[in-house]
């Protein structure tokens, strides 16, 4: 058994869930990083870097604890496509991602500054869209809102009917935290679910 504090670094309400799936006691705490990309930053990068900022920045609040940060960034094209925020630009988003195939980028970082532990990966999971009309996308956004999802793409609700396919060696990664990833680098951190 564990004796570390587990701390989700994150106000995504979809991690919480995902994390909740594992039955593991753990504290949630906003990681107060800018999401801005830096010039010229690749969308994995921008995933990775973003991952490991969110993880540190509650780690230094807590050391002791082991944190959990995420992040994820769609690639079109090498483009990044981030949480839209609003309807207009997740009807622009999802104009663009139609009948294309996406990268969905979901980087994570288990950090624990006590023990000197800091571990990164990336579950990618390649994305088919839909070629979906202008009707279909208003009605899945006035129906869905998924105006805090990467894309817009909200692939565990209504979200799934945009998609043509999902490949992917961590299920849960296209939600926001790949589960198989984050167990593993929580038995290197000393927490065991089982």
């Amino acid at each position: 058994m564990h004796t570390r504090t587990v701390i989700l670094a994150s106000t995504s309400r979809y991690r919480r869930e995902l994390l909740e799936r594992l039955r593991l006691p753990f504290d949630v705490h906003a990681p107060g990083v800018d999401e801005t990309a830096l010039p010229g930053e690749a969308p994995r990068e921008l995933a990775r870097r973003l991952a490991l900022a969110k993880a540190q920045a509650v780690a230094a609040r807590f050391p002791g604890a082991v944190v959990i940060g995420s992040d994820q960034v769609a690639d079109l094209d090498g483009q990044a496509l981030g949480k839209p925020g609003n309807h207009e630009r997740a009807v622009e988003q999802l104009r663009r991602m139609r009948g294309q195939t996406l990268i969905f980028h979901t980087a994570l970082a288990v950090v624990c500054l006590d023990a000197g532990f800091c571990q990164q990966d990336i579950a990618p999971v390649r994305v088919v869209f839909r070629d979906l009309g202008d009707a279909a996308i208003e009605h899945y956004l006035r129906t869905e809102q998924p105006y805090d999802c990467a894309g817009s793409a909200k692939s565990e609700g209504m979200g799934i009917g945009l998609l043509e396919a999902i490949e992917s060696d961590d299920p849960t990664a296209l939600v926001g935290l790949p589960l198989i990833r984050t167990c593993r680098m929580l038995r290197a951190a000393g927490v065991d679910l089982l």
